[in-house]
This record gives C-alpha cells, sequence and structure tokens, in this order.
C-alpha cells in the first residue's frame, strides 16, 4: 500500500510521539505507511473533515475515532 496523503501535515506523524522514537516508528509503519484505512486519525478525516480529528488521537485509537464519529 502507499503511503498515507496526509503525512506531510499530519500531527502525529510529523512529532505527537518525539519522545517515543521507537514506539512512533512502529505506529508509522502500520498506520502511515502499510494502510491508512486503519488509522483511527483518518477515519474522522473521512468522515468529519480533517478539522475535527482530535489533536490527542493516536492512530490505534478506533474505537475512540468511531466515538467521535457517532457524535459527529
Amino acid at each position: 500500500m502507499a503511503e498515507c496523503e496526509l503525512t506531510q501535515t499530519c500531527i502525529f506523524f510529523n512529532d505527537k510521539m518525539a519522545d517515543m522514537p521507537s514506539t512512533a516508528e512502529i505506529f508509522k509503519t502500520i498506520y502511515c505507511r502499510d494502510d491508512s484505512s486503519k488509522c483511527a486519525r483518518m477515519m474522522v478525516v473521512r468522515a468529519l473533515g480533517r478539522e475535527r480529528v482530535p489533536a490527542d488521537l493516536f492512530p490505534n485509537q478506533a474505537d475512540k475515532a468511531a466515538e467521535q464519529v457517532r457524535k459527529g
């Protein structure tokens, strides 16, 4: 799969986990470089728009993303 089209401007990808570089790299590989459709942040972007993505939402928090989408 191709890299996520939002990596250039995604706050998670660009520095959210600067203090946890190993974990950040694992997340980036799974959610940003491999399959962005599984990324919780992308789920919110597609459903509600980029401006509605919570700053503290991590890519692996699909349950939190689903809740955000339900709230609208």
